[in-house]
């Protein structure tokens, strides 16, 4: 088949963000190519340094009870230098205990902007979810790594806990979400005993019904199997994203 007089990339462009075929200006790329790129990685950068609005992700989340707490990092150039505060409450933040099935935390992570614009989303689709669980306060958590989930979920006696957080921007993906899923928590487990739903960003990645359904199938399996991890494995059916 001829192709002449057309892009033969067009259809690989269509089907992902991801840069392909981009073309050569000399020995480099076309200034408009370089000029997305620049621009992508400015928008990487401000998704990992943008503050955590607290009053913009309660407004999405109004009438879910809230609580707030912070890591141990004290800002957010701490918090890039230092990931293991990242993992720990600040001294002073108390949780009620809840004894509750699921703590459910919703944390800035590496990108704040993924929480703006799909955390109160992610977080409806999941508590609709999520009958026959009891659930406690939503945890709104500041400068967060993913284990900070594990001390907060054993403060609130949860026997599980999901932690929705911003993933690290890439130069297509600035506003994804991963949720991770730890039976059990407390402080001191590994990554090995956790899973994780990952690139919730509607439209272009996962949606947010679509990821809630997945977790949610992961936390009927984990109750079944008591624990999670690389011991439990989604045998659910593909997802169409």
């Amino acid at each position: 088949m001829s192709i002449t007089g057309s892009d033969p990339w067009a259809v690989l462009r269509g089907a992902t963000r991801a840069r392909v075929a981009l073309g050569r200006a000399g020995d480099g790329l076309p200034t408009a190519r370089e000029l997305e790129f620049r621009l992508a990685h400015a928008v990487a950068r401000d998704a990992v340094h943008t503050p955590l609005d607290p009053a913009l992700v309660r407004a999405g989340l109004d009438g879910v009870p809230v609580v707030e707490v912070r890591s141990a990092a004290a800002d957010r150039a701490e918090y890039l230098q230092r990931p293991d505060l990242g993992r720990r409450l600040a001294p002073g933040c108390a949780l009620p205990r809840a004894d509750a099935d699921v703590a459910v935390v919703l944390a800035d992570g590496l990108s704040p902007r993924a929480v703006h614009e799909h955390g109160a989303a992610l977080t409806r689709a999941l508590l609709d979810r999520l009958a026959g669980w009891s659930v406690g306060p939503v945890v709104l958590a500041a400068q967060a790594r993913v284990a900070l989930g594990d001390e907060i979920g054993a403060a609130l006696g949860a026997r599980v806990v999901l932690v929705l957080i911003g993933e690290r921007p890439g130069l297509s993906s600035a506003d994804s979400l991963g949720v991770y899923l730890t039976w059990d928590p407390r402080p001191g487990r590994a990554d090995s005993e956790r899973n994780c739903v990952s690139n919730v960003r509607p439209p272009h990645g996962l949606g947010c019904a679509e990821a809630a359904e997945v977790v949610v199938r992961l936390l009927a399996s984990a109750r079944e199997l008591g624990a999670s991890g690389v011991a439990l494995k989604d045998e659910g059916p593909a997802v169409d994203a």
